[in-house]
């Protein structure tokens, strides 16, 4: 059975959701193979492990960790001539997605992006993919080269087989070209208690219904209640309501979560891009035309600011009993 090559996502040791995820989807298609950049591979094998990877390459170079995304293309694009594997399966995040671009490039190969599902098939691994903001899904091949594919975070549900993840060091040296960027510092972000979005298995969302940084606040605290983390929209994020990096959308992040709660989102298409394979969305808008409501599985018609707090207050009875 043919390798499939997995980009691990990790921090500081510990492996994130979506490589499990990818990992899940990689034995549909064949032996499910790591590669791990930098440290911490000792601290994740037994994660790895659990979720049937077989082998884990690991590269710990310093020229994977002091300059960006080029270095990690050409790693990939030595073991994708190496091993010849099935395909190459990264996460749908910005910088997974521009990885996996320039590897197609530099393997001649066909490169599939956004993907919700990943599914074998008699001439290769089908790819399932949202377009038109959701409002067509296609089953996307790759015709020439190793398939490249990433997948968007949440969107595979990831189920443990066990694996032996033997550990193999990888030597690699980036070339000349891969160093144009180079990693100056680095700025440790802050984290709170909410969960990352990308990874998030609930997300709360707020829009210009809110009306202001202070109303986006009831947003926040709906969200704390459901232990969930919290999205914008781009008119939020461009009325500096609230910052750039939670915006949910073409232009922000995309999203798949458990739960979407869209409350004063309007649901232009723009956003509905990035949320729109949620598995449960629930919207909130005293507009009983809004476009969010063609999608979603429970709409509540009203006033924001009369339904979260009363949203909230039922969400702490439940939590008491």
């Amino acid at each position: 059975m043919a390798e499939v090559l997995v980009l691990a996502e990790h921090a500081d040791g510990e492996v994130k959701k979506v490589t499990v995820e990818l990992l899940t989807a990689a034995r549909r298609l064949g032996e499910p193979s790591v590669v791990w950049t930098g440290g911490g591979a000792e601290a994740g094998k037994a994660r790895l492990a659990e979720f049937g990877a077989v082998k884990v390459y690991v590269a710990d170079s310093e020229d994977l960790s002091g300059y960006v995304v080029a270095p990690k293309a050409e790693l990939l694009a030595q073991l994708v001539a190496e091993k010849s594997p099935a395909a190459v399966l990264v996460a749908g995040t910005a910088e997974g997605k521009e990885i996996a671009g320039r590897l197609a490039v530099k393997t001649g190969s066909g490169v599939l992006t956004d993907a919700t599902d990943v599914q074998g098939g008699p001439d290769g691994p089908v790819a399932e993919q949202p377009n038109f903001g959701g409002a067509i899904t296609v089953h996307s091949t790759v015709k020439q080269g190793t398939p490249i594919i990433a997948v968007r975070p949440n969107s595979v549900t990831a189920e443990p087989a066990a694996g032996s993840a033997e550990v193999e060091a990888v030597s690699f040296a980036a070339s000349d070209a891969a160093k144009g960027a180079k990693v100056t510092s680095r700025e440790a972000a802050e984290k709170g208690e909410r969960p990352e979005l990308a990874e998030a298995e609930i997300v709360v969302s707020g829009g210009r219904g809110t009306g202001s940084a202070d109303g986006f606040k009831v947003i926040e605290e709906l969200a704390d209640a459901l232990g969930a983390a919290v999205g914008a929209s781009r008119a939020v994020t461009d009325a500096g309501w609230y910052p750039h990096a939670f915006q949910v959308g073409q232009t922000g992040k995309t999203v798949s979560p458990q739960l979407y709660v869209a409350a004063g989102i309007s649901g232009a298409i723009q956003h509905r891009a990035g949320m729109q394979t949620s598995k449960t969305i629930l919207a909130i808008n005293k507009d009983p035309e809004a476009p969010i409501f063609e999608i979603v599985d429970y709409g509540v018609v009203g006033d924001l600011f009369k339904v979260v707090p009363q949203l909230i207050e039922e969400i702490g009875k439940k939590k008491q009993l």
